[in-house]
């Protein structure tokens, strides 16, 4: 008899184990295994948002305007008026050269011009009591015309020997001292209008058609003083695009100006361009980790109401503009309403099914795009 109920422990003890439940007492694995069975999912709304599509390139910073200051004469260099790195005006006077020569033929010229305009004087009054031929009208008109225009030449070349800032700007270093010779090869100094500034960059061909003067851009550069701080975010406009395809490069050239660039900011410097191509009102997006590609196609995962349980519903889509980590869908059949709760990421590396329970959670914050719930 101790034997037979030794066994009858063991037997007993072998079923409460395969049963989940010790002799006696109520199970409670039913239960257990319907919370298990719920898939913990990190979920966002569906959310109607503009959407731009953009373009990231890379430029090269200019200056409005920037020019090298030649002579336009050939001479020795008398004087230089200015300071490297100086801000100069208009007009104001760069460099000068020997004019004696030109002033002495400017002298001599005007008294040839003053003795052709008396004897236009004294034909014109011949003429009048008809005392000389029209063919002596004629040669005192043409004298005083080529002195004029003598004169006129002189001048000019006079007023040459005054090298003048062409605009408002900095000058660079200047390559001449006085007492050098130079020609109209010589290179006095540079200017560069910085009010300004300029960025310049290649589009390629198949973005070509999407840019336009007007067309909006946000310029990222990191500026010398910037060091260890995030990059400057600086608003453009597109104002210049080439009507031609460069061949060996297959892109065209666009320029633009930016608007409030810091004085920090130099002509040379590279920046990020992000170009705003297009922008679709109220499109309905999700996160890129939302999208789950299959055989089938492109789905996303729904979180539907099914007898008071959250279940997964796949629902077909087609995938439109993306832009920073989101996704233009719009449903293959059917309709998505705004704010529908879908899985948020992880769709790939998840076992789910049509109809898989689900525990929705909402998406951590840091992970949130666009601001998404």
């Amino acid at each position: 008899m101790h034997r037979s109920f030794r066994s009858g422990l063991i037997v007993c003890g072998a079923l409460a184990l395969a049963l989940g439940a010790g002799c006696g007492k109520k199970s409670t694995a039913g239960p257990v295994a319907a919370t298990a069975s719920k898939q913990p999912v990190e979920v966002v709304n569906l959310t109607r948002r503009d959407l731009a599509e953009t373009l990231g390139i890379v430029g090269s910073l200019a200056a409005n305007e920037s020019a090298t200051i030649r002579p336009e004469i050939t001479g020795l260099v008398r004087a230089i008026g200015f300071d490297e790195g100086q801000q100069v005006k208009r007009g104001q006077l760069l460099a000068k050269i020997d004019d004696a020569e030109l002033r002495a033929q400017v002298t001599q010229s005007e008294a040839r011009f003053e003795l052709a305009k008396l004897n236009l004087q004294r034909a014109e009054n011949l003429q009048q009591t008809q005392a000389n031929t029209k063919a002596d009208m004629d040669r005192a008109h043409s004298e005083f015309a080529t002195a004029q225009a003598d004169l006129e030449l002189l001048k000019v070349r006079l007023d040459r020997t005054e090298i003048k800032a062409p605009f408002d700007g900095i000058v660079g270093s200047r390559t001449l001292s006085p007492g050098d010779y130079v020609n109209t090869l010589s290179v006095v100094t540079t200017i560069d209008d910085l009010s300004r500034m300029k960025i310049e960059f290649q589009v390629p061909e198949r973005f070509f058609s999407k840019v336009v003067p007007g067309t909006k851009f946000i310029v990222s550069a990191r500026s010398a003083g910037n060091t260890g701080k995030s990059d400057l975010k600086i608003p453009g406009e597109v104002y210049f695009v080439s009507s031609s395809i460069e061949r060996a490069t297959r892109s065209s050239q666009v320029k633009g100006y930016l608007t409030g660039a810091p004085e920090s900011l130099k002509p040379g410097m590279f920046a990020n361009v992000e170009l705003v191509l297009s922008v679709k009102q109220g499109a309905l997006t999700v996160p890129e980790g939302a999208i789950l590609t299959t055989p089938r196609g492109t789905q996303i995962i729904a979180v539907r109401d099914e007898k008071g349980e959250k279940v997964a519903d796949f629902v077909a889509v087609n995938v439109g503009l993306r832009s920073k980590g989101l996704v233009e869908i719009q449903p293959v059949n059917g309709r998505l309403d705004d704010q529908q709760a879908v899985v948020a990421s992880g769709v790939g590396a998840l076992i789910l099914f049509p109809g898989a329970k689900l525990e929705p959670r909402p998406q951590k914050e840091q992970f949130r795009i666009g601001g998404g719930e």
